[in-house]
């Protein structure tokens, strides 16, 4: 077995993380995974939602309003007389092991107070709500108010009163009925049908919302697939370079075409998907697909890779809760020492909370490290006091750590946990055969540059200028995707600079690591019956080393084993080489496994994460560091330079961030924010100010003919000769086959033997990758072509216009 180093995509977080990857691959390769959030699990499904016939004026005056709160126990923090109600967050079951290990999540006070956004919020769906609204509450909609998506884009003529009440209800229902039958395209003729006439405009406005914002009709379904291909209406809205080809960049390119502008995409790394990677490991006869970055998927729900995995027919493997823990001699933990440290570490936050909101009604802008506070409890309530409960409470202290990918010292106490008052409801699952399986169809047919490192994005008043490797893009406007570690690291040159407001908030903003090791063995020595079991060690500065071990045997096709190295073991880890980090976790398992009689073979191959070294990524997913807020994560969001530089990617997202699903959403919400720009601005097709290159009359003209076209490739051959060695002119032209108007093209000097190869390939995504990586081959503006093309040019131009004196002359 050759241990490998590997490129890490930390999506994996507990929160279903998007995180980066860019480190070169060795076979002890390097990946990162995320434990299943601890949000509230709901374990009911979209799917089974039955979808009554609603009018628009059901619940036109009915609101939810609750405005009460779980008190906080404060009593007893040891746990030893308190008993938690069994729906308590911190519940523990009685009995033997079976334990969720899930993030703890907190009773959350809004800092910022706006109690209309946590009541609608609330995961308690307890209530004898409409079918509708629990699938709407579900995808991220509040119960009685509008988001501020809504608000900008005028779905209502006047916020509250009845009007806004009967759009709720028609989104609810629009949204729902879309719902129950992702693979069809929902039509506003059918989500008309049961909704009565006079209430028309109101589907109108909710119909077109839905639609632009993503949230109906998206996806990998058949149908859908091919409608997002092309333009909706036909009309150019102008052209947009998409830095990062991770799941926000290739989810909003696929939306933009639909909306009719072209797209170019360009991405640093030889692939797509960014921080989400799946690697295909074998040896010895088993082979298995290890997600290295973003690899649960969590609150199924609501969640949009979960509408994908339904469209492509993928089985979902949920999580299961079961995990056992283990001391460092290998002995099971005792499931009542257990139980009550668990209870113990749950009080501890509630008090933090408690806290936190007492210091907050007194002095505004107050904030400490997390882990000082709850350190700080822990000593004046004398708790896990004892050795192995020491272990157990750093153990959910690395859990902690696991979920925000940063240390417990770097965690802002006042708002480390904003997100969740937006959690989706439902179970945390794993997709069989690892999340490439979404990178791939989403990528697919898109004009994405491989291996373009962008190293400028220079913006005006006419347009956007971006640089690659020596070449220029020119667009009206650039959606920025690079994680966050990318924007702290200053990779890329802004000209002019960002406001020092989005400056500021990049720096505040914390993006931290988490590192993984997959193992494929020969086979499964641990058991089919758990997906994680956990070990405790002594060293509490070394807590979130192999803390965690995932199993992928149900859902990989091999029996592969992923260990998670969190807080700061993950960033001794990269300092560690892989051979030395395989071995401390099969010392690791062999202590677990061999006093059972259980033998632990060497894996025929192992990969180790380095997110923290990957040079697209710096790290794996952001997290709310001491003096930020969520409010953070709004600014990394806002646009730019005048509406021409957007920003996604999870960063920018505060309800979701550290999420795949928080990366997608954050691309749909740019993409209809750029056409709302777009709008505003009356773009043109016929404005060429802003081509990606100003091609000349004559040249384009000569394009008018091709002598072959196939795809988004048009050809002219060497008049001169037929020789398979002469020269072409190959344009390239983005945006799709029936989106031609000449803008965003690009030009490249090949052969006419590669020619004919290039034609008989299909697919023009498998044409780019051929041309340059098989071909060498470099496209560029017009004003970049070599002086052999310009011969090339001068040549086509003399024949093109003998041609035409022969015609008029023999007329």
């Amino acid at each position: 077995m050759e241990p490998t180093e590997a490129s890490q995509d930390p999506s994996d977080n507990p929160n279903d993380v998007a995180s980066g990857d860019s480190s070169p691959d060795t076979d002890l390769t390097h990946s990162s995974s995320a434990t299943p959030s601890e949000n509230n699990l709901q374990n009911s499904s979209e799917n089974h939602f039955a979808l009554p016939k609603t009018t628009a004026e059901a619940l036109a005056s009915e609101s939810q309003d609750d405005t009460s709160s779980e008190p906080i126990q404060e009593d007893n923090l040891d746990g030893s007389h308190q008993t938690p109600k069994p729906n308590e967050p911190g519940a523990v079951e009685a009995g033997p092991p079976p334990k969720r290990r899930r993030r703890r999540k907190k009773f959350f006070t809004e800092l910022n107070g706006n109690p209309s956004l946590s009541r609608s919020r609330r995961s308690d769906l307890a209530r004898d709500v409409d079918v509708e609204a629990l699938i709407a509450i579900s995808v991220g909609f509040p119960v009685d108010s509008l988001t501020e998506e809504e608000i900008e884009a005028n779905v209502v003529s006047t916020i509250g009163g009845v009007e806004q009440a009967n759009y709720i209800v028609v989104r609810n229902h629009i949204l729902s009925r879309w719902r129950s039958n992702v693979s069809v395209w929902l039509t506003f003729d059918h989500a008309l049908e049961s909704i009565r006439a006079e209430h028309k405009g109101l589907v109108d406005s909710a119909y077109r919302f839905l639609l632009n914002h993503g949230y109906i009709n998206f996806g990998l379904a058949t149908a859908i697939k091919e409608a997002k291909l092309r333009s909706i209406d036909g009309i150019d809205k102008g052209n947009v370079v998409i830095v990062g080809a991770g799941l926000a960049g290739l989810v909003a390119a696929r939306q933009l075409v639909f909306m009719g502008f072209k797209v170019v995409v360009l991405e640093g790394r030889a692939r797509p998907g960014g921080r989400v990677r799946t690697k295909k490991m074998d040896g010895d006869g088993v082979e298995a697909a290890a997600d290295l970055g973003g690899s649960v998927l969590t609150g199924i729900n609501g969640n949009p890779l979960g509408v994908l995995a339904r469209q492509m027919r993928l089985p979902l493997h949920k999580v299961r809760d079961i995990c056992p823990l283990y001391l460092p001699d290998g002995e099971a933990v005792n499931s009542e020492i257990d139980s009550k440290v668990e209870i113990s570490f749950n009080k501890l936050l509630d008090r933090v909370c408690k806290l936190r909101h007492d210091m907050i009604e007194e002095v505004k802008s107050v904030d400490v490290p997390l882990g000082t506070a709850i350190e700080a409890f822990r000593r004046v309530y004398n708790v896990a006091e004892d050795p192995q409960e020491c272990m157990l409470l750093n153990w959910h202290l690395a859990n902690l750590e696991y979920a925000n990918a940063s240390l417990m010292s770097n965690l802002s106490m006042a708002y480390w946990d904003q997100d969740d008052p937006y959690e989706m409801g439902g179970d945390h699952c794993f997709i069989p055969g690892g999340n490439e399986t979404f990178v791939r169809a989403l990528s697919e047919d898109l004009p994405i540059f491989y291996e373009r490192t962008v190293e400028s994005i220079r913006y005006g008043t006419d347009g956007v200028l971006v640089y690659a490797d020596g070449q220029e893009f020119r667009g009206d406007m650039v959606l920025c995707t690079v994680p966050l570690g990318v924007l702290k690291k200053r990779s890329i040159e802004f000209v002019p600079g960002l406001p020092q407001r989005k400056k500021d908030a990049i720096e505040r903003l914390g993006f931290g690591l988490l590192n993984k090791v997959a193992m494929l063995f020969p086979y499964n020595f641990w058991g089919g019956d758990i997906d994680t079991f956990g070990h405790l060690t002594q060293d509490p500065g070394m807590r979130g080393e192999f803390f965690l071990f995932y199993s992928y045997s149900s859902v990989s096709g091999g029996p592969l084993l992923v260990a998670l190295v969190a807080g700061d073991a993950a960033i001794k880890f990269e300092m560690m080489s892989p051979v030395e980090s395989v071995r401390r976790v099969l010392d690791i398992l062999r202590g677990i496994f061999h006093p059972k009689g259980i033998a632990v073979p060497d894996p025929v191959q192992a990969v180790c994460t380095r997110w923290g070294k990957d040079q697209f990524s710096y790290g794996s997913y952001s997290y709310v560091a001491i003096g930020s807020s969520g409010d953070d994560y709004d600014i990394l969001a806002e646009s730019v330079g005048d509406g021409r530089v957007f920003f996604a990617g999870e960063a920018t997202n505060k309800q979701y961030p550290a999420t795949m699903h928080g990366a997608f959403l954050s691309g749909m919400r740019e993409a209809a924010n750029i056409m709302r720009v777009a709008r505003r601005r009356a773009l043109i097709p016929a404005d060429k100010s802003n081509n990606i290159e100003e091609e000349s009359d004559d040249l384009n003209k000569l394009f008018e003919s091709p002598d072959l076209t196939f795809g988004s490739f048009s050809v002219l051959f060497d008049p001169r000769s037929n020789d398979l060695n002469s020269n072409s002119l190959l344009i390239v032209k983005f945006g799709g086959e029936k989106l031609n108007s000449g803008c965003l093209s690009l030009f490249g000097l090949i052969s006419r033997d590669q020619v004919i190869k290039l034609s008989e390939i299909d697919g023009d995504g498998i044409r780019m990758r051929m041309l340059n990586h098989d071909f060498g081959v470099r496209l560029v503006g017009r004003k970049g072509l070599s002086g052999a093309a310009e011969t090339l040019i001068s040549h086509l131009k003399f024949a093109r216009s003998n041609l035409n004196g022969l015609n008029t002359g023999a007329a």
